[in-house]
């Protein structure tokens, strides 16, 4: 595709991509330190696991930004979201799974709509990328029990 060829609207949707992977990408390493505080390296191991995926994501948002023309800049990162609990945080990570796939399945319409089928293709990877995601999320929640243990002496911010 021709730099500066992309609809503004599927600028928009990467921006907004841009700025949910890198709250990931925040989440998940501020995570991975705070389960490796409450003694639970497998977890830690996960969370950073999860950590470059969501980079890896966010460098291919960025590189393609570039191919289009328009430089890369995350308007807004969310906070990052705590909970007392491992069932508590991957709650909360399950909320922010569900904002990118919804954006991502938006986004794909939205190609499909203006016959965009270079980014159509670039978005449909993202959207199956967090789909599986969200299935790996909510798969290690059950094995949790759903709640997980509660332990209020734990570090939390």
């Amino acid at each position: 595709m021709a730099m500066g060829a992309a609809h503004p609207r599927v600028l928009g949707y990467l921006g907004r991509a841009l700025s949910l992977e890198l709250t990931a990408v925040q989440q998940y390493m501020t995570q991975a330190s705070l389960v490796e505080l409450w003694g639970d390296a497998e977890a830690a191991e996960r969370f950073r696991r999860e950590t470059v995926e969501e980079m890896q994501h966010a460098e291919k948002i960025v590189q393609r930004m570039l191919s289009l023309g328009v430089a890369p800049a995350a308007s807004q990162l969310r906070p990052v979201t705590h909970a007392p609990d491992l069932a508590g945080l991957l709650r909360h990570n399950q909320l922010l799974e569900t904002d990118l796939i919804q954006l991502y399945a938006e986004a794909v319409r939205f190609c499909v709509l203006i016959g965009d089928s270079h980014n159509e293709t670039f978005f449909r990877g993202l959207w199956n990328d967090e789909q599986h995601h969200g299935e790996e999320l909510a798969a290690w929640l059950r094995s949790l029990g759903g709640y997980g243990r509660r332990f209020e002496e734990r570090a939390t911010f």
